[in-house]
């Protein structure tokens, strides 16, 4: 990617989640009804609001009318298929659950995906006016950039995931979870989408999760990686389609945690 695509997407990136916030803290701290899609994981509650669905309705208009011929990606309405090599992947308010509860580690996910891989991923955090984008050529905090920090062993690691009860699939998925927690130094957990940021921002060490979809993960990979961490699956692959996910932002440490997750139990 030029830096002249750099700068035209990260524009664009600015212009969506300006209009994107202007929906989403409308709805933020005040009683709005709440719906579940049904099942997810360990839980039988995925809350969806009029937040969720208004915001995605907002980016997508905008995507639409700037890049007609793109592919759109979204977790609140039908993916759109243009036969692009260009998707964006929306995920309008990632930590529904965080928002619903007033919490502001929910943020607006967005990408764009060149064929199968991530190139530019912005996550904005409106009430905290907390705005990351992750490119080739790095990543920003509000224009700045910022960087993974040195953590080579678990022992001295932060390690969070978003809900160690209820959000693993069974109970060997959570097994495996605690078994690298219990060496980490610390653990910190509940902060969905804001957990990954503050691995960019060299604040926090590992994120292990599952049951992620393409459009909770797609907008971070370009985040921790253009701040020099790493983002897999738990066997080390791949990870642009969601599922197990483990993001490092320290390589030699990545590598402790899928030895660790990977051993039998």
């Amino acid at each position: 990617m030029s830096d002249a695509d750099i700068k035209l997407y990260s524009d664009f990136l600015n212009e969506l989640a300006n209009a994107a916030a202007t929906v989403s803290l409308e709805y933020f701290k005040k009683p709005i009804k709440i719906t579940s899609k049904g099942p997810k994981l360990n839980t039988d509650f995925d809350p969806v609001t009029i937040a969720d669905r208004n915001t995605e309705k907002k980016i997508r208009e905008l995507i639409r009318a700037r890049f007609p011929d793109h592919n759109i990606l979204g977790e609140e309405e039908a993916d759109e298929q243009k036969n692009s090599n260009f998707t964006w992947i929306i995920d309008p308010i990632d930590g529904t659950r965080a928002y619903i509860t007033g919490v502001p580690t929910w943020g607006t996910l967005i990408a764009l995906r060149d064929n199968d891989k991530s190139i530019i991923g912005l996550l904005d955090q409106p009430y905290l006016r907390e705005r990351y984008i992750g490119t080739p050529s790095g990543t920003l905090l509000n224009g700045k950039p910022i960087k993974t920090r040195p953590c080579d062993s678990i022992f001295n690691a932060t390690i969070s995931t978003t809900d160690p009860l209820q959000l693993f699939a069974d109970d060997d998925e959570r097994d495996r979870f605690f078994r690298v927690a219990a060496g980490a130094k610390m653990m910190r957990n509940g902060y969905d989408c804001y957990a990954y940021a503050m691995v960019a921002s060299g604040f926090m060490d590992v994120v292990i999760e599952s049951g992620l979809n393409a459009h909770d993960i797609q907008a971070l990979i370009p985040i921790i990686e253009g701040a020099g961490g790493l983002v897999t699956n738990w066997q080390g692959e791949s990870v642009n389609e969601g599922g197990q996910v483990v993001a490092c932002g320290d390589k030699r440490l990545h590598e402790q945690v899928i030895g660790l997750l990977n051993t039998s139990l």
